[in-house]
């Protein structure tokens, strides 16, 4: 496999109760990466689960090496923060992203770190332009979702929903995710970096053969409102009161043109005392100074954001195991 660039290379790969896939994702890891001429690790990161999970991630570091690094959180805490874990625990240059179902093919990594290093991008999306999921649950709500995505981001990607995603550390490690938001990861980067940096690559897709999906058709509706969300964060994050300025400024306006049409009807002799437009215009009123009151207080909240320290959306519980030094437990390549 031909790699041009020097470069260290963590894969993250959080996983929620997939006991029977943990072992044969790290044989298909292994059977990948093992004459990859560069260094790399594995980051398994197990977000809280109930089955044997965790047994099996630490059966496969021992027989596969310290370059398998297990990462346990605490409790269940949902795949975004078990990717964020794995992210700030990741030690290389370039930073591979995927699901622990064995749906996504880690046969794609070399050749999406390749573009991503020779074509000096900050991110290579997978595409699943082949996907191996039901219709009617699964493949129609993704690209009604993605569309969406693409028309309020501007983030122009076929799949969002993809986990397969090689990154530089550099640049993926400034962003912060919570909630639902690992799916809008592009999105957030096209706050740190040009659109152009961004690129997709097709990948494999298979089948899911064993355990149970954790998604449903409500992830749809999580969708929408994470959307919302970035949309908010994207173009108002440092400057909050304009968004609730233009909402007060709207309505307060909107209420005094009321107001003053109220004004001339009781110059005119009629009453008004009685009338729900005249109520109304007090209300849009009263809410307009209330949005602009709001306004400056998200302006105080975002400076003490963005100046105070951030805050991880996770707890890990075996820090000493997970925090390798930055010289040791790194798969070599082999010797010529």
């Amino acid at each position: 496999m031909s790699v041009t660039v020097d470069h260290r290379l963590s894969l993250v790969i959080p996983m929620y109760n997939e006991q029977d896939n943990v072992l044969p994702m790290l044989e298909r890891v292994h059977e990948v990466l093992g004459d990859y001429p560069m260094p790399w690790e594995v980051l398994l990161v197990n977000d809280g689960s109930s089955d044997g999970t965790l047994a099996m991630m630490r059966e496969g570091q021992a027989k596969y090496g310290e370059h398998v690094r297990v990462v346990e959180l605490r409790r269940n805490f949902g795949q975004t923060a078990a990717m964020q874990a794995g992210i700030d625990l990741a030690r290389g240059d370039v930073i591979a992203t995927l699901d622990g179902d064995l749906q996504n093919d880690p046969i794609d990594i070399p050749r999406m770190v390749n573009r991503l290093l020779d074509e000096d991008l900050d991110l290579v999306a997978g595409w699943r332009k082949n996907r191996q999921d039901a219709l009617i649950m699964r493949k129609i709500p993704s690209r009604i979702a993605n569309k969406l995505i693409r028309r309020i981001t501007g983030v122009q990607l076929h799949d969002y929903g993809c986990s397969l995603k090689v990154f530089r550390a550099e640049v993926v490690k400034n962003v912060r995710l919570y909630g639902e938001m690992h799916r809008f990861i592009p999105a957030w980067l096209a706050t740190y970096t040009a659109p152009n940096r961004i690129a997709e690559e097709v990948v494999a897709h298979h089948p899911r053969t064993r355990g149970v999906s954790k998604y449903g058709i409500s992830r749809t509706f999580r969708v929408i409102i994470d959307l919302l969300v970035v949309y908010f964060f994207m173009r108002f994050s440092a400057r909050p009161g304009h968004f609730f300025g233009m909402v007060g400024l709207g309505l307060g306006g909107l209420g005094g043109l009321i107001m003053v049409y109220m004004v001339l009807l009781k110059l005119l002799g009629e009453d008004i005392g009685t009338r729900p437009l005249f109520f109304t215009g007090i209300l849009l009123i009263l809410v307009g100074v209330q949005m602009l009151t709001t306004g400056v207080v998200a302006e105080m909240l975002s400076r003490i954001y963005f100046e105070s320290q951030e805050r991880k959306s996770y707890i890990v519980r075996n820090k000493d195991a997970a925090l390798a030094t930055d010289e040791e437990a790194w798969h070599e390549p082999p010797q010529a």
